[in-house]
């Protein structure tokens, strides 16, 4: 006895076989879709057993149950889509108070004895400023890129 069932309608079916070709899915999606469309109850031929569609799709039967519980539970673009996380994995090293003083560093005067700022001196001057414990030199290209700054 089967707890969730997937029953596709037309749309949903095409949509699933365009999703298989299509570039913009990823691989476990292109999987995901054709787990989907090897489990369909309203197709005309028989349902083959869990462990064939198993095998055919190249996934365990627990992953099948799963597959079968999202699409059941909340449709085909959460099977067909990862949820965005709300939270980055990682927090940015470099937040804007960081980037104010990289830039104002980069439009200060150069140290004596030098014609103007690189990249390293930059990175060295915002850790001896305890702006931040560490960045390297290739971070700071990368604000003073994005601001469209040139330090020469």
């Amino acid at each position: 006895m089967q707890k969730y069932h997937i029953r596709l309608t037309d749309n949903e079916r095409q949509e699933l076989k365009k999703s298989l070709y299509s570039k913009k899915y990823s691989m476990e999606s292109k999987t995901h879709a054709n787990i989907l469309l090897n489990m369909d109850e309203n197709r005309n031929t028989k349902l083959p057993a869990m462990k064939k569609i198993a095998a055919h799709c190249g996934v365990s039967e627990v992953t099948l149950w799963k597959v079968r519980k999202k699409f059941a539970e909340h449709g085909l673009k959460a099977v067909l889509s990862r949820k965005k996380r709300d939270v980055p994995a990682r927090q940015p090293k470099v937040t804007g108070e960081v980037e104010a003083h990289i830039i104002a560093v980069c439009c200060s005067t150069p140290p004596e004895g030098r014609s103007r700022w690189t990249m390293q001196m930059i990175a060295d001057k915002i850790v001896l400023d305890n702006v931040i414990d560490s960045i390297s030199d290739e971070t700071v290209r990368r604000v003073l890129k994005k601001r469209n700054l040139s330090h020469i």
